[in-house]
């Protein structure tokens, strides 16, 4: 046991030993041999070279300086195993990954670490790595891009009596908040599970989509408040009846926006959505909770929508039993999934709403699976169907 505590500690102590390094520029050569027509992932921290990714291949390049390692592997998020040079420095090739944004571990040893050439990322209820696979000019509209007007995200902090604590969202403006008095709808917009609200930012970039597409005239202006899907205690406090995220949105959230910010406090002009678990919570709010007094737009994006011919009339507390009622008070049911996410059942449960008379619009992004481009390219569609007269 001795021993291999002293190899972990050795372990440790190279890998400070890589950064000390990294910073004098004194890494073995083969750490700046870097790959042809390979460039760092942008979402790397300032000066890391690797992760590289081949724009053209598709493929992706670590390397790591741990001479005293034995194994070293990267999740990405199929494991592929490092080879290490006589000098200790481990490379690590992947097969052509899909486009998008992707998470990733490190393990060495056995160990399953966070890159620290990475910028941190939430995502599987910890800190993770992340790289992006890029896209070519079809990538455009959630990238940044200098020449149209950006609005703001504001970091807002806002006190749950329900949950007993203070809560956080982020809360996206357009450019144009600053410069009237204009009254906005809002989208309020959850994240998945093992995320926080922070995804949709840093992992979406909501924001840059929204500057994108207001610029473009392909949506309304409205407000985004993107907010955590977790209660922040203990089991025991979130089993008591009335003390859930779907009564802190209704009852705490949406007043406290509508208070702070220039909102249209009405139905017609506010919506609900969420990816995976974030649209199941979206239809526990909304239906489940009969809150179609507050909402009359919803989104569900890869979101939890376990729906059949046999429990149409009655799921979500008969939300779907009378469809001329439910269509004339839901302007827009959106569904959306990436056609590679297997056995979510998304199909049959549109088909089962649609058979029953719902108007449910729906969409499939190609080639993508439960990941963050089927998202973003979901939001996009949902989003420009959002708020029309």
């Amino acid at each position: 046991m001795r021993r291999k505590l002293l190899a972990v500690l050795a372990m440790l102590l190279t890998a400070t030993g890589l950064f000390a390094q990294q910073q004098q520029n004194q890494l073995p050569k083969a750490m700046t041999d870097y790959e042809k027509g390979t460039l760092p992932s942008e979402t790397n921290v300032l000066r890391a070279e690797y992760p590289r990714v081949d724009p053209q291949t598709r493929k992706a390049y670590f390397k790591f300086y741990l001479p005293l390692a034995h194994t070293v592997t990267v999740s990405v998020p199929n494991e592929f195993k490092g080879t290490k040079d006589k000098d200790g420095v481990w490379t690590i090739e992947t097969d052509p990954l899909p486009v998008g944004f992707h998470y990733y571990f490190v393990t060495v040893d056995g160990a399953r670490l966070t890159d620290p050439n990475s910028k941190s990322y939430f995502g599987y209820t910890l800190n993770a790595g992340g790289i992006e696979v890029p896209e070519g000019p079809e990538g455009n509209y959630y990238r940044f891009n200098k020449d149209v007007p950006h609005g703001q995200i504001r970091s807002v902090n806002y006190y749950s009596e329900i949950n007993g604590t203070n809560r956080h969202v982020n809360v996206y403006v357009p450019a144009s908040y600053e410069t009237g008095k204009k009254r906005y709808p809002v989208l309020y917009l959850l994240h998945g599970s093992g995320e926080d609200e922070f995804g949709w930012v840093n992992q979406g970039h909501v924001d840059f989509m929204m500057d994108n597409l207001i610029a473009n005239k392909e949506v309304e202006e409205f407000i985004v408040v993107v907010m955590s899907g977790d209660m922040l205690t203990t089991p025991e406090i979130r089993s008591v009846p009335g003390k859930t995220v779907s009564d802190i949105y209704i009852n705490e959230l949406v007043p406290f926006i509508d208070k702070n910010f220039r909102t249209i406090a009405n139905r017609e002009n506010r919506a609900m959505a969420g990816l995976s678990r974030g649209g199941g919570q979206t239809t526990s709010t909304v239906l489940d909770n009969h809150n179609m007094d507050k909402f009359a737009w919803m989104g569900l994006l890869s979101g939890l929508f376990r729906v059949n011919d046999e429990n149409v009339k009655t799921v979500f507390g008969g939300a779907f039993a009378d469809p001329a009622a439910f269509n004339k008070q839901m302007r827009l049911l959106h569904i959306s999934w990436g056609s590679e996410e297997g056995n979510f059942g998304f199909p049959a449960s549109c088909s089962a709403v649609q058979k029953q008379g719902i108007n449910c619009v729906t969409y499939i992004s190609e080639g993508t699976a439960h990941e963050w481009l089927t998202w973003r390219r979901a939001y996009r569609d949902f989003a420009k169907r959002l708020f029309k007269k």
